[in-house]
C-alpha cells in the first residue's frame, strides 16, 4: 500500500504527464472565461441587462464556489483525519446500515450498493488511521468529494432557475406595453379621461363589488384562485397606473409606468440570482434533518409551492383591497375624485420587501430540490435509498414544474406591479446615470457640510465663524434641494428607453 501511495505521488509522475494535464486544464478555464467575457459583452449590445446582471452574479458564485473548493482541497485530509467514536456515527443515518457494513466503516454517507464504487486517493489510508484508535472517519475522503459536487450543483442549478423565472417573468410583463401604449395613444388622441374612467369603474366591479367581497374568508378565497387566471388586466393595471402616478408623479401623467416596473424588475433580480447567507444556513439544516424514517426529502418539496400560492394569494388580496378601499369613498363615478391610494398598510409588516424575500427564498428552494435529485442520481443511482419510492420522486418533479412556471406567469409578474402600491417609489426610479449624479451629489453636500462644522469648531474669531454658520446652512439648504429634487425627479424625467 505505501509502494502504491509512493507511486501516485507528483515526484514519481512524468513530467508531461503534469504538464500536459496542467495545460488542458489552464486551456479549458481560459476558454471559459474568455467566453463568458464575450457573452457578457454581447448581452450589453443587446441590451439585455437583466441577462447581464444574471451572469455577473453567476461568475460571483462560481468565484465563491472556487473558493470552498481550494477550502475543502486543503483541509480534506485533515477532515478526513478526525476520528469519533463508532457508535456516534450509526446515529441519524440518511439510509440504513446494513449488518456487513458495521466492519468497513470507509463509508458513511449511503450504502455501499448504491454508490458509484468512487474511491479517492489515500481514503484507505486514513480508514486504518482511525481503525489503529478503535474508532471512524468523522468524514471520508469520498464523502468531502460528493459534497463539493453537491454544492457546485446546487449553485449553478439556482441561477439557471433565476435567469429562466425572470427570463419567462419579465416576457410576460412586457406584454403589458400595449396597455401602456394605448394610454398615451387615448391621451394624445384627449380620450384619455374617458377610457380611464371606464377602466376605472370596471376594475372598482370586478375588484370591490358586492358586500360578500368584504368577508376576509371570501375575499381570500377569491385571491388564491384569481392568481391562476387572468390575475393582472388591462382595467387592473390601468387603476394601479393611475394611483401611483397621482401619488408620486401628480405632475406627470405622461409617466411610462411601464418602463419604471421593467427597470424596478432589473434592480430586484440583481438581488435575487445570488445565494445569501440564510439559504446556505437552510442548505445545512435540510442535510442535518434528512434522517432515514423522516421523509424530509418528500415533504419538502411541498414548502415552495405552499409559500408560492400563499405570495399569490396575498398580491391578489392586496389588490381587491385597494379597490374596497376605493369602494369606501362611496363617489365611484367621478374617477378623478376616487383613486387607489399607495400605501406600505396592506404588506405584511407594512414592508413590501418581504414578498421579495419570499420570491428569493422559494426559488432556491425549488432548485435546491431540483439540484438535490440530479446530485443523488449522478452519484448514487435512481435506486438510492434517499430517492425513496417512485412515485414520490415523480411528484416531487411534478411540483417542481409546478412551481417554476407558476413563479413565472403569475406571482412574479403580480409581485412587480403590485409592490409599485408601496407608500415609497422603488429604487428603479432613475436609470443609473441620474441615480450616481444624485450620489455624488449628496456626498458632495454632505462633505461640505462637514467641513464647515469642522471649521467652524476650531475657528477663533466671530468672523470666521458667522462665515462657517453660512457655509453650513448653504450646505442644509443643498441637501434640501437635492431631497425635494429627487421627489420631484420622477414626475419630470422619462426613464429611458430600453429598445
Amino acid at each position: 500500500m505505501a509502494e502504491e501511495e509512493l507511486s501516485s505521488s507528483l515526484e514519481f509522475t512524468p513530467t508531461w504527464v503534469v504538464a500536459g494535464v496542467c495545460f488542458v486544464i489552464v486551456l479549458l478555464s481560459l476558454f471559459a472565461e474568455r467566453g463568458l467575457h464575450k457573452l457578457g459583452k454581447y448581452l450589453l449590445h443587446e441590451k439585455q441587462d437583466a441577462l447581464y446582471e444574471a451572469l455577473q452574479k453567476l461568475k460571483e458564485e462560481l468565484m465563491l464556489l472556487g473558493f470552498i473548493s481550494l477550502l475543502l482541497t486543503v483541509t480534506q485530509r485533515s477532515i478526513s483525519r478526525i476520528c469519533i467514536p463508532a457508535h456516534v456515527a450509526t446515529h441519524m443515518l440518511p439510509c440504513k446500515r446494513e449488518t456487513a457494513e458495521h466492519k468497513t466503516p470507509a463509508h458513511y454517507f449511503l450504502n455501499h450498493s448504491t454508490n458509484n464504487g468512487r474511491r479517492l486517493l489515500s481514503s484507505e489510508t486514513t480508514s486504518d488511521h482511525c481503525q489503529l484508535k478503535g474508532k471512524v472517519p468523522l468524514l471520508s475522503l469520498e464523502g468531502l468529494h460528493h459534497l463539493h459536487i453537491f454544492i457546485f450543483v446546487l449553485a449553478v442549478v439556482h441561477v439557471i432557475f433565476c435567469v429562466s423565472t425572470m427570463v419567462l417573468g419579465g416576457a410576460r410583463v412586457r406584454q403589458w406595453k400595449r396597455w401602456e401604449e394605448s394610454i398615451q395613444k387615448d391621451r394624445r388622441s384627449g380620450k384619455s379621461t374617458a377610457q380611464v374612467g371606464h377602466h376605472h369603474r370596471a376594475f372598482l366591479k370586478e375588484r370591490a363589488d358586492g358586500y360578500w367581497r368584504r368577508a376576509a374568508i371570501i375575499s381570500w378565497m377569491i385571491a388564491f384562485f384569481k392568481q391562476f387566471y387572468g390575475s393582472i388586466t388591462k382595467s387592473d393595471y390601468i387603476a394601479l397606473r393611475q394611483g401611483f402616478i397621482k401619488e408620486h408623479c401628480p405632475g406627470n401623467p405622461d409617466f411610462d409606468f411601464h418602463k419604471y416596473m421593467m427597470r424596478t424588475l432589473e434592480v430586484d433580480f440583481r438581488k435575487i440570482v445570488g445565494i445569501s447567507w440564510y439559504l446556505w444556513l437552510f442548505v445545512v439544516l435540510f442535510l442535518l434533518l434528512n434522517v432515514d424514517g423522516w421523509n424530509t426529502y418528500f415533504w419538502l418539496a411541498f414548502l415552495p409551492l405552499i409559500l408560492l400560492l400563499l405570495v399569490g394569494a396575498k398580491l391578489e388580496h392586496i389588490i381587491s383591497r385597494l379597490a374596497q378601499d376605493v369602494e369606501q369613498t362611496g363617489v365611484r363615478a367621478n374617477e378623478g375624485a376616487t383613486r387607489v391610494r399607495p400605501s406600505d398598510e396592506h404588506f405584511w409588516f407594512n414592508k413590501p420587501r418581504i414578498v421579495l424575500n419570499l420570491i428569493h427564498f422559494i426559488l432556491f428552494q425549488n432548485s435546491f430540490e431540483i439540484a438535490f435529485f440530479f446530485w443523488i442520481w449522478s452519484t448514487y443511482g435512481i435506486h438510492s435509498c434517499i430517492m425513496e419510492k417512485l412515485g414520490y420522486i415523480i411528484a416531487r418533479l411534478i411540483m417542481g414544474v409546478i412551481v417554476q412556471v407558476l413563479c413565472s406567469y403569475s406571482t412574479l409578474p403580480l409581485y412587480v406591479i403590485v409592490t409599485q402600491m408601496g407608500s415609497k417609489f422603488k429604487e428603479g426610479m432613475f436609470d443609473e446615470t441620474v441615480h450616481g449624479a444624485i450620489g455624488i451629489w449628496a456626498e458632495g453636500a454632505m462633505s461640505k457640510s462637514d467641513d464647515s462644522k469642522r471649521s467652524s469648531s476650531h475657528s477663533m474669531h466671530k468672523m470666521i465663524n458667522n462665515e462657517a454658520s453660512t457655509t453650513v446652512d448653504v450646505a442644509e439648504q443643498e441637501m434640501v434641494v437635492m431631497e425635494r429634487t429627487i421627489n420631484v425627479l420622477p414626475c419630470q424625467v422619462q426613464p429611458p428607453s430600453s429598445s
